[in-house]
């Protein structure tokens, strides 16, 4: 579902006021954050969809990932996970048993217990998680906030909305898709453990907004315009290519349109502009720091293999709010 569609339901929801709901959907940030009292709050988020790839193991992976992804881009720690399963009844049980064989494996790595969870017969496969973590109500990281002089650093390459669709038609090679896959199964975990050792003004993780998508939302929250240098974007292998081909999706096309007025592209070629429109799934981590910090932190992600780039900077807020250049 776009944004646009998101914003007009949400502002007719009644809302109870509570000044211990730290963090709710006003601001369209990752996760909500509950606080407990001064020394915990809890955060609450749930994520799941369709399979973009037929082996249902990873698929169950990849999810999972993507659900545990908000809690880190908050600088959590994620303690309970509760699946969400929708299947059709005339398929082999043994599909779903991997796939939640899939997401327990990654819930295990990120340290979390799975506490159950419910299902449904449904006419497509669709599976998530509802992530519980916590953190501390003074250490919280937003989606927004960032400070004139930051940096930004993207934690993971991009292009996994266009690679998945040119594999559905078998354009897409083994050593593609095994790439694609590692970076969408790679848990945030690591780039979160080692951002939060730092003073970190605003963060957030890439998924179906894409790139662009999500850096609206922190530019217009924290009233800023962000630069971009489009020759520091990282992208997985094909992405070029395969945008050149059209491979590109309808979730790509409505995060485009949604964005219409709002970014400045100086000279962009069309390819590289749907990669930034591209959305994600299981995306990296996007975060804003000072300048002083990033030596230390960038060499902190190299020595995890974590690859990581510093994609554009923060500046007053003049005119548009993102410009690629």
């Amino acid at each position: 579902m776009g944004p646009e569609v998101l914003s007009k339901v949400l502002k007719n929801i009644p809302v109870k006021k509570d000044e211990n709901l730290i963090v709710g959907y006003d601001k369209s940030d990752d996760a909500s954050v509950y606080k407990i009292n001064e020394e915990t709050a809890i955060i609450q988020t749930l994520d799941f969809f369709t399979p973009m790839v037929e082996d249902p193991y990873i698929f169950g992976q990849i999810a999972a990932a993507n659900s545990l992804s908000d809690v880190y881009a908050m600088g959590g720690k994620p303690i309970t996970a509760m699946n969400i399963v929708c299947y059709p009844e005339k398929e082999d049980i043994q599909g779903l048993e991997e796939i939640m064989q899939g997401g327990a494996k990654k819930v295990l790595e990120a340290g979390a217990v799975l506490s159950g969870g419910h299902s449904i017969h449904d006419q497509e496969a669709k599976y998530g998680l509802s992530i519980t973590g916590v953190c501390n109500p003074n250490k919280i990281l937003k989606n927004y906030g960032c400070e004139t002089g930051d940096v930004l650093i993207l934690t993971k390459p991009l292009g996994t909305g266009i690679i998945t669709t040119a594999s559905k038609i078998g354009e897409a090679t083994e050593n593609q898709m095994k790439e694609i896959i590692k970076n969408m199964t790679t848990l945030n975990k690591y780039a979160s453990e080692i951002m939060v050792k730092y003073p970190v003004t605003a963060c957030t993780d890439i998924t179906g907004f894409g790139f662009l998508g999500h850096l609206y939302e922190m530019a217009a929250a924290s009233e800023k315009t962000f630069i971009i240098e489009s020759e520091l974007i990282p992208y997985l292998d094909g992405a070029k290519e395969f945008a050149k081909e059209f491979f590109i999706t309808s979730s790509g096309q409505k995060n485009r349109k949604y964005l219409e007025g709002q970014v400045e592209f100086d000279n962009i070629p069309f390819w590289m502009e749907e990669i930034l429109f591209d959305p994600q799934t299981s995306g990296g981590l996007l975060f804003s720091v000072s300048s002083i910090y990033l030596r230390d932190i960038m060499e902190e992600l190299s020595k995890l293999d974590i690859k990581s780039s510093v994609v554009g900077t923060v500046e007053d807020a003049s005119g548009k709010k993102i410009i690629v250049r």
